[in-house]
């Protein structure tokens, strides 16, 4: 039996791929281990995803990797992600050049421990000139906590008659958020089988395709990454029209 990768058009490749990368612990607690072994072993996933879609020709994958809601986890847990997420930026750092990929981060970063701050910043501007790829590390983020911010902007920006509140639309909206200048994505996929967005990115997905998936994020595998692009290009995406619209 064939890779799935054969059945992948390679024309209609999604331009941005987000994900939400769930079930680290569960996957752990199934085979009897302590949570971190699956976060260790999701952080195993995210270097193979990021070259699945790298060398599918994917501009941008953003991956949600630590939530404002996790801070809320024990502290014990806590600790072991910030020193898993310096180990995998240490680690990743001659693959990311090798694939020419820049590294990007969006969220509260400001929250994050100084070590992984300081690792974060050193990778992202060693890879800067870096344009094959751009993976987005969302940590410490909140969508909701996004948008209260670009209003806040937007806000400022009015009163101080930098602009007109006729002026404010999509695109005005979209440049004061954290992934201003990027791509909306065209695909969301979810692992784990929950079916929920989880404060991710809601207003850049309000007209991407979301697929969601049974597999647990650290056994989500290289054919399970081409079923989800293969679901997609199968999809007929109308924003609104019909179909008859669609096919003209």
């Amino acid at each position: 039996m064939g890779s799935k990768v054969h059945d992948i058009d390679k024309e209609r490749i999604p331009e941005h791929i987000a994900i939400i990368m769930d079930g680290n612990g569960r996957w752990a607690k199934k085979k009897g281990y302590m949570r971190v072994f699956g976060h260790e072993n999701g952080a195993q996933t995210v270097h193979n995803v990021t070259e699945y879609a790298v060398n599918l020709g994917v501009k941008y994958l953003t991956l949600y990797a630590f939530s404002t809601e996790n801070w809320n986890r024990p502290k014990r847990e806590i600790n072991a992600l910030m020193k898993i997420l310096v180990s995998w930026l240490k680690k990743e750092m001659d693959t990311l050049m090798q694939n020419n990929v820049r590294l990007n981060a969006i969220g509260n970063l400001a929250s994050l421990p100084d070590s992984c701050a300081k690792e974060l910043a050193y990778v992202m501007d060693k890879t800067s000139g870096n344009d094959k790829m751009t993976l987005t590390l969302a940590l410490s983020y909140s969508s909701k906590t996004e948008i209260i911010e670009a209003v806040k902007s937007i806000a400022r920006d009015v009163k101080n008659n930098i602009i007109e509140p006729d002026d404010v639309d999509d695109e005005l909206i979209s440049s004061h958020l954290y992934t201003a200048g990027m791509p909306d994505p065209e695909l969301l996929i979810r692992t784990s089988g929950e079916q929920r967005i989880s404060n991710y990115l809601l207003w850049q997905i309000a007209y991407s395709e979301l697929y969601f998936t049974d597999k647990l994020w650290p056994e989500f595998g290289e054919e399970d990454f081409y079923e989800a692009i293969i679901d997609y290009q199968q999809r007929e995406r109308r924003f609104g029209k019909i179909s008859e619209q669609i096919k003209k």
